[in-house]
This record gives C-alpha cells, structure tokens and sequence, in this order.
C-alpha cells in the first residue's frame, strides 16, 4: 500500500532480518526496523511495533523461520513467540505451519513468505467480495486499525473501502479514534490519508451520535479470533459498536481471513482476552491524564455475540456467523 506514493508491506524478510514499520511512531514519524533475531522479533510482537492479527501471525512465521536459521531450539524459540500475545489466534496458526511444512531454514524462510503472500491474496479477494456491500457515496464507519499495517497489505475492514475508493464510488470512513492507544486516530487515519480516502476521526463515544442521525450506512470491522460459533473478538469498544449499529438497523460486517477463525474455540466466552499495562489508560503520550494513585483497567479486546454480526467476510464469501466453523483455513 502507499507511503508518500511509495508501496510497502507492513512486514517482510530480506535475507536474515525481519523488517517491519515501526507502528509506535505513527503517523508523525515513519521509521523501518530491522529485527535481526528471533527474540527481537518476537519483542516486537511483544511490545505493539508491529500489531494487527494478519502481521502478527506473518511476522510470528518469519521470527520462527530466524530461530532455523540461528540454529537454537525450535520449541523454546516456538514458546517465545507463541507467548507474545494472547487473543490473536493468527499467531499460533502460522507457528503451527513453519513447524509443521519446514524440513530446515530454506523451507522454513519459504513457509513463512508464503504465509504472507497468502494473507495479501485474502485481503485482495476480501476486497473484491466486500466492495459491492458499500453503496455508492456509503458511510462507513471502522474501529481500531484493520488495515495493510494489521495484515501485511490491504487489510481486512479497510480492503472494501479501498476497493470502493480505486472504484471511485465516493465511500466516505468515520474512524473511531480507539482509546487508549489510539489505533484508529494514528494509524487508519493515517493510512486513508496516503490513499486519499476522504474520512473523518471521531471519539470513540461519538459513534451513536452519528448512527442515530443516519450519517452511517454500514460497520466494517477486523477481528482478532473468530470462535466456532461466530462470536468475535476485536479490540475494546467493537462490542458496543455492534450494539449500536444492531438498535439503529445498521448492518454490522466482520472482515476477516478465514485463518482468524479458530475451530476449536466453541464461544466467545472461551477466548482469552489480553489484559495491557494501566499506564496506557493513565497516559497520553507523555501526560498523565489521570490522578496520582488512581487504578485502570485495560483489557485490549472484547467480544461481540453473534447475534450482533450481519455477516462475516472472509475471502471465501460472506457467510452469516454461525455458518464460519466450515470456512476454517490455516
């Protein structure tokens, strides 16, 4: 995607390195990172440089494919990136397969680079299939960052709008600003802008305003695992978004690719929900917004019930919730 009319990836592997965008500094500081070992690459998962579930998992399978190359033990280096984040289930399933399809590092490094190039070719059929559901001068509104730097390219809630954009049918995003890291203000935003998509920040509480007074058409966003039963897991505040668009007849779409479901996963009640550092709800920046002595809470996800969801775009179609445990593809 574009960067100042320049086309990346939000992670790749050239040669022994893992190289990816360093997505703590924008969107006022671009800045590429080299991680040149398992354990720095796991960090990076670790440490939010690189998120997003489709990056995540990509980035996983290049880090597995460094500890081949380094020649350490591949379980302990498996239990080092396995355990880097919790509620994307991406991240297991593409440490399953370097372990599983790799004989040594020249297939390993081969796994991993075409676990990325099938998360590009996901995203561009999740584009194709999901633009026709934006009418022509539609209003959507997205949560969180579900774009190229969540899943290598194109992204997953953004890839219709994209599609719609090149298509030029006027699509229009309202962007939930995501508190309290701010996904949605620092990175959608800042992607829509380098694909000139016209769209507006908002707070993240302002999204019932603008669904009450008819100003959105539609709700695309991304998830982080998908349970057998259609229940969904995307960062905090999805949930009540879903909510929202259900009292206010708005179609509410989860876009994802079909690796995001986990079939061994019966609800949403089974997913587990990563709990970050306090100092992210105490902080913006560098400025403490909080008083001195107050506790936070900071669970990253939350869980939206089936009932809520409209439809789940996969790149194998748009199926209703329930019907997602038979599209499982690693």
């Amino acid at each position: 995607m574009n960067v100042r009319g320049k086309t990346y990836r939000a992670v790749w592997m050239p040669g022994r390195d893992v190289v990816v965008i360093d997505q703590r500094l924008l969107p006022h500081r671009f800045k590429l990172l080299r991680l040149r070992n398992h354990r720095e690459t796991a960090e990076a998962i670790r440490n939010m440089t690189i998120r997003g579930a489709g990056t995540i998992g990509a980035t996983a399978a290049y880090g597995m494919a460094q500890a081949f190359l380094e020649g350490v033990s591949l379980p302990k280096a498996y239990e080092t990136l396995v355990t880097t984040r919790p509620t994307a289930v991406d991240l297991k399933h593409a440490l399953d397969r370097v372990l599983v399809e790799a004989h040594d590092a020249k297939t390993a490094v081969a796994v991993a680079e075409r676990i990325a190039d099938e998360y590009v070719a996901r995203m561009k059929r999740i584009a194709e299939i999901g633009c026709p559901l934006i009418p022509k001068n539609g209003r959507v509104l997205t949560h969180c960052n579900a774009g190229w730097l969540a899943i290598v390219d194109w992204g997953s809630a953004t890839a219709p709008i994209y599609a719609a954009h090149r298509k030029r049918r006027g699509v229009f995003v309202w962007v939930d600003e995501t508190r309290p890291r701010c996904q949605g203000a620092h990175l959608t935003s800042w992607e829509l802008l380098n694909e000139g998509v016209p769209h507006k920040v908002i707070a993240d509480n302002a999204a019932g305003y603008f669904m009450r007074h008819g100003d959105v058409d539609l709700c695309i966003v991304g998830a982080d695992r998908i349970a057998a039963n259609g229940d969904t897991a995307n960062k905090l505040g999805t949930y009540e978004k879903a909510v929202l668009a259900k009292e206010n007849g708005i179609p509410f779409y989860i876009a994802a690719p079909s690796s995001t479901i986990d079939p061994h996963c019966p609800n949403g009640d089974s997913i587990p929900i990563e709990e970050r550092s306090e100092d992210e709800v105490h902080f913006v920046g560098e400025t403490r917004v909080t008083p001195r002595g107050a506790r936070a809470a900071n669970p990253a996800f939350d869980v939206t019930p089936a009932k809520y969801i409209t439809g789940i775009i996969t790149e194998r179609g748009i199926h209703k919730p329930g019907e997602v445990r038979k599209l499982w593809r690693q």
